[in-house]
């Protein structure tokens, strides 16, 4: 499914400033939000959407490319999956990437939140890669560049100022959790400052803001298996974004690309070319050359060859991704009528019409006769 440009999803204009892409996003977060939306899975969408978009949109730098280059051009640069993330994880991603103040609006969090206490794996990322027929063919080995956020070597991922440490939160005195209500009955819930932390961040760290990250270029080399197909995601292990307190890394996931071909047009395994050949050729027969991923293979075409016929060379398609069995090539043979005669030609071929005809088009004579039997 084609992705909406992301101005239209925030409902803004292409000369929106930050400030009117910032309310837009909060206008829509809000609206969206599975919270106000139990069960909707639409508004669920909507909202991972709304957050794709704010994030593309918010970055000077992403902005800019998917400017010039729409959704193309962000290819590389390490953008999150919402697609199949959980909606609860969006806000954390936001604070990572500097961009908390907006998810304090809107869930009334305050203050800048340190890690979450215990192990949790990184977030995974993902990229496209693009391939040629050949290179689906033999199978490849790409070097991809993105950007991830990576932990802030001036703060080791705290994201406290040197010398500094968190503090504990004053809303809930540490615990992470807030009680509301009276005598007997209490509702506790998580503290909505620290987010359940039980410390907060007062001496931010100036390269990463507070939030423990930065972003880093990472080049990795993926080898792309043969026979892949159009959409087909590769893992690469251990290639996304750091976990906290120590938890795993995330991973990269590539997904393919597959660039058009001069000639040919896949069909599962299976590769389909339409050759054009005169009438002469049809009607006489002759051997042809035909595009191939093994350069011009010679085809021999029949005398009396009908227009849409189609011939198979075997093994000649592209391999199965499991079971590295070749599929083949068909070429349908497309007869084409020569559009300016000279005069000589002309007259043979008026010539020819002449000729008792019954016998060499007996389609034609058998249309002719139902049309003759329909309409008496």
């Amino acid at each position: 499914m084609a992705k909406r440009d992301y101005y239209e999803v925030l409902g803004v204009g292409k000369t929106a400033s930050a400030d009117d892409i910032k309310r837009a996003y909060r206008r829509m977060a809000m609206k969206y939000h599975p919270d106000k939306n139990p069960n909707d899975k639409e508004a669920e969408g909507k909202f991972k959407e709304c957050a794709e978009a704010y994030e593309v949109l918010s970055d000077p730098g992403k902005r800019k490319q998917y400017d010039q280059f729409g959704h193309a051009g962000l290819r590389g640069a390490g953008m999150h999956d919402y697609s199949k993330m959980r909606w609860q994880d969006i806000g954390s991603i936001f604070e990572d990437m500097g961009l908390d103040d907006i998810f304090g609006d809107i869930f009334g969090s305050r203050g800048r939140r340190p890690r979450r206490a215990g192990p949790a794996r990184g977030y995974d990322l993902e990229t496209t890669v693009e391939l040629s027929f050949n290179e689906v063919s033999q199978g490849t080995e790409k070097t991809i560049e993105f950007t991830r956020q990576d932990e802030c070597l001036e703060c080791y991922g705290s994201g406290c100022a040197p010398g500094k440490s968190p503090v504990n939160c004053t809303a809930c005195g540490g615990s992470g959790q807030v009680a509301r209500g009276g005598g007997f009955f209490q509702m506790v819930s998580t503290c909505p400052s620290c987010r359940g932390a039980g410390k907060i961040i007062k001496d931010p760290c100036r390269k990463c803001r507070g939030t423990g990250r930065v972003p880093k270029k990472r080049v990795v080399s993926i080898k792309i298996p043969k026979g892949v197909h159009e959409g087909q995601g590769i893992r690469v292990s251990g290639e996304g974004e750091p976990g906290r307190s120590g938890g795993p890394r995330g991973d990269l996931y590539c997904y393919v690309r597959i660039k058009p071909h001069e000639f040919l047009e896949r069909d599962g395994n299976n590769l389909v070319a339409v050759v054009p050949i005169s009438f002469t050729q049809a009607a006489l027969g002759d051997t042809i050359e035909v595009p191939s991923l093994n350069g011009k293979q010679r085809l021999k075409i029949p005398a009396g060859t009908q227009y849409g016929s189609i011939f198979r060379i075997k093994g000649q398609g592209l391999p199965d991704i499991r079971s590295g069995k070749c599929g083949d090539e068909f070429i349908q043979v497309a007869i084409e009528t020569p559009q300016k005669l000279n005069a000589r030609q002309r007259e043979l071929l008026e010539e020819f019409d002449k000729v008792d005809s019954n016998g060499i088009f007996p389609q034609v004579k058998g249309f002719i006769d139902k049309l003759k039997k329909a309409f008496k």
